[in-house]
């Protein structure tokens, strides 16, 4: 064919679609009954509504010129097309826009220039789109694919959106296939059901990515979501999402009265070393895991992380090495003990939403650490230090010295004890003096009763019991009292304990204000 000649063997309904073709304008083949109109449906659509995918290929790769005043554009709405539709390998300049159209073999978008390209309410059985490179959106809302997509490496210039689109999956159990894909602006799948794995491992979005209200399982697979690497300019949202959305209102606040759907994921969620610009987003999501499943955060860097999640029953949640700036969840969001890795997961502050009382931040950590790691104490004690909460962050210390201390061999685990309940390792100085006092007292009342017999009777001084057990009790000074008496029998046991009791205080007392010193510095 050359030049604007229209192919002879055209039937009625491709004739129309080539005229529309070349006035830009829509060519609606539905008939105007909800029922008949689905494309998902079993209502037959006869020739009156049938076009071949070769002439939709020949009208974008070799169509016909313009009608004068008007731009050529491919804008099909209600078509049955028959035969495979491949446009690998080529430049096309014209917008595609198909909706509500039922494709009886794949589409073939391979290594193919295209502008915006629409797909809305369509029954596809695949989409093949490696490597695809769009100077506009892709848009492919409400459709069904019944193998899934495979874009990857896949350019799109602006927005991706699979709103309320429903992937199942390939031969090889993928709904979704998009390693490496690279989106310039957002990337929307809310609403989005799949049912196999989606891959967007090396993935780049340049705006935000949104699952909300999406509902992703793969049951025949470790993953729902693999996502290892992924980069998002701004934030993921996994969150619940309006039904019935409109598109041209995604990411914005739904109307009063919108029934929102959140989202649910059964399988695991990978998204180790996975950067986000602005934040990840987790709240009022439904983990249905396996033993060995997992959502893996681990290496995911973050300004912010919103943790809160309904309490998945079975399954890991791993933050091992993760860094976030500030760590927003609920006491209730998180697992049980071996259900958590906090090990090396470093956070700045702590901005709990409801209720988080110390208790349960230090359940928390006993969860993450089956066994003694003194990493995750540190991190919770420097954050509440941080926002000026030094009496629980001395709390949390404490804890981390007594499960240290149970992995200690007999005689280091006394000592431990014995510093635990004299001074709390320092950090309960006040305890000090209470012990002091108290064996001051004791000592005074003992030797009052239980005088000793002076060493010199010409040169020894007043007899005191008070100052006597304070000169005991105190290794740096020297009173003159303890050096003028001679003890023997029990009060000489008890002078000796009151001597070794006055250094090991005072030797704890130093420690712990060497420690609060290098705290403060």
């Amino acid at each position: 064919m050359a030049g604007d000649e229209v192919p002879e063997d055209l039937t009625p309904a491709e004739f129309g679609m080539w005229q529309a073709f070349r006035n830009g304008s829509a060519y609606d083949l539905r008939v105007g009954d909800e029922v008949q109109d689905d494309a998902n449906g079993t209502w037959p659509w006869g020739a009156e509504r049938t076009v071949r995918a070769r002439m939709v290929a020949l009208l974008l790769l070799s169509g016909p010129s313009a009608l004068p005043g008007r731009a050529a554009a491919l804008k099909i709405t209600g078509a049955r097309i028959t035969g495979p539709l491949d446009l690998s390998n080529s430049q096309i300049d014209v917008p595609v826009e198909l909706r509500g159209c039922r494709f009886e073999a794949p589409v073939r978008l391979v290594d193919c220039q295209m502008r915006t390209v629409i797909f809305d309410g369509c029954a596809i059985p695949a989409l093949e789109a490696a490597r695809l490179t769009t100077t506009g959106d892709l848009q492919l809302s409400d459709c069904t694919m019944s193998s899934g997509i495979s874009m990857p490496q896949a350019q799109i210039g602006t927005d991706l959106t699979v709103n309320s689109s429903r992937l199942y999956r390939d031969r090889r159990g993928k709904a979704w296939i998009g390693d490496g894909l690279n989106v310039g602006q957002d990337l929307n799948a809310e609403l989005l059901s799949a049912s196999g794995e989606i891959s967007l491992r090396g993935a780049r979005v340049g705006g935000q990515f949104s699952l909300r209200g999406a509902s992703l399982s793969n049951r025949y697979g470790r993953w729902a979501l693999n996502a290892l690497r992924l980069v998002v300019e701004e934030s993921l949202f996994l969150t619940p999402g309006a039904e019935r959305q409109d598109i041209s209102q995604i990411g914005g606040t739904p109307a009063l009265g919108t029934r929102m759907r959140r989202t649910e994921v059964h399988g695991g969620v990978l998204l180790d070393g996975a950067t986000f610009g602005n934040g990840l987003v987790i709240e009022r999501v439904r983990f249905v895991l396996a033993d060995d499943q997992s959502v893996s955060l681990q290496s995911v860097q973050a300004p912010e992380l919103r943790f809160m999640p309904e309490r998945p029953e079975r399954g890991t949640i791993i933050l091992a090495n993760a860094t976030v700036g500030r760590l927003v969840d609920r006491a209730d969001s998180w697992p049980g003990p071996g259900q958590l890795v906090l090990q090396g997961f470093t956070y700045e502050t702590l901005a709990p939403i409801g209720p988080f009382p110390l208790a349960a931040r230090m359940a928390w950590l006993a969860a993450a650490t089956p066994d003694y790691s003194p990493e995750p104490y540190d991190r919770l004690a420097a954050s509440l230090r941080a926002t000026g909460e030094d009496a629980d962050a001395n709390v949390v210390v404490l804890a981390k010295f007594r499960r240290r201390r149970a992995d200690l061999p007999l005689a280091p685990r006394a000592w431990e004890v014995f510093q635990d309940v004299a001074l709390g390792y320092g950090y309960r100085p006040a305890r000090g003096l209470f012990w002091l006092l108290s064996l001051w007292l004791a000592g005074s009342l003992w030797f009052a009763s239980h005088p000793p017999p002076p060493l010199n009777a010409e040169e020894a001084p007043h007899w005191q019991p008070v100052i006597y057990t304070l000169d005991l009790l105190l290794p740096v000074l020297d009173l003159g009292q303890e050096a003028a008496w001679r003890t023997s029998g029990a009060s000489q046991w008890i002078a000796l304990s009151l001597v070794i009791l006055g250094w090991l205080l005072a030797t704890i007392v130093t420690a712990g204000a060497a420690a609060v010193i290098l705290r403060r510095n």
